[in-house]
């Protein structure tokens, strides 16, 4: 999907962080966005925002967790524009805790909202793009999905690995039907994702993927979100040197998981808009 330009983009969690970043750079990249976010306030500012730049833009509240969400979305979206030629899976919480104090039902939640989510999404959308053969799904998953650094974000490191296997499959099969699938993975990005995060338990050092890894900003991230699906990319991690990381892992697993062990990088996420 070379040119973008009068393309008809989805993206959820699209009021800050990753979500806005790359819906404003798929906006200066001719498309017209559907702003989806649960923060209503959040996506017609960015819906705005997507506009100065020459886009088409909406704002839509929704709330991913919802079992008709995304069904609701796809007939409001045709609707309006006949058409829906990118979804971008990007809405997710977070949580911290130790995993003898996270309840059952915080999985449930988290899984939900960023799993199933996903699943909800592909069952309402994968149809019309199977009809016209066409169209580009972007999953955001996360480096806690690629490899452990970390024990007090389990779920969300759960659900992130799933959107990774589910991702590939979903490559696997639409590829070869014109249909093109981008796992984004996320190294360490100032976003607000941890604003209003559920703690489970106090007092917990947040470990990070590595010092390696610099701190990069969501526009920076959305313009490689866009180099993807013009490139109809399949795995797009933010910073490329993590796969010297997961080499060192398939070679000597245990050897890794004691180099985390006797090894954490501490760090603070960073809580921006």
């Amino acid at each position: 999907m070379e040119d973008l330009s009068g393309r008809v983009a989805i993206v959820t969690g699209a009021a800050s962080g990753i979500g806005k970043g790359s819906a404003l750079a798929l906006a200066r990249a001719g498309a017209n966005l559907v702003i989806a976010d649960l923060d209503a306030n959040g996506a017609e500012f960015a819906a705005s925002e997507a506009r100065g730049a020459g886009s088409d833009a909406i704002a839509v509240t929704c709330d991913v967790g919802a079992p008709d969400a995304f069904e609701t979305l796809r007939r409001l979206v045709l609707d309006r524009y006949g058409q829906i030629d990118i979804v971008m899976n990007n809405a997710g919480v977070i949580l911290s805790g130790l995993p003898e104090d996270i309840p059952p039902s915080e999985w449930e939640r988290v899984l939900s909202i960023n799993l199933m989510s996903v699943v909800r999404s592909v069952h309402a959308f994968l149809p019309d793009f199977l009809e016209r053969g066409q169209g580009h799904f972007v999953n955001t998953a996360s480096f806690a999905g690629l490899y452990t650094y970390s024990f007090d974000r389990l779920p969300y490191a759960a659900s992130k690995a799933a959107i990774i296997q589910m991702s590939e499959g979903l490559a696997l099969y639409l590829r070869p039907k014109g249909i093109g699938v981008t796992c984004l993975c996320p190294g360490p990005v100032a976003s607000n994702i941890m604003r209003g995060a559920k703690v489970w338990s106090q007092g917990i050092q947040i470990r990070g993927p590595g010092a390696e890894f610099d701190l990069m900003t969501a526009d920076a991230v959305g313009e490689l979100v866009v180099d993807a699906i013009r490139r109809n990319l399949f795995m797009l991690p933010t910073h490329p040197a993590v796969r010297e990381k997961l080499v060192r892992r398939a070679k000597n697993h245990d050897d890794f998981l004691d180099d985390q062990i006797a090894n954490p990088q501490i760090f603070e996420l960073p809580r921006r808009n």
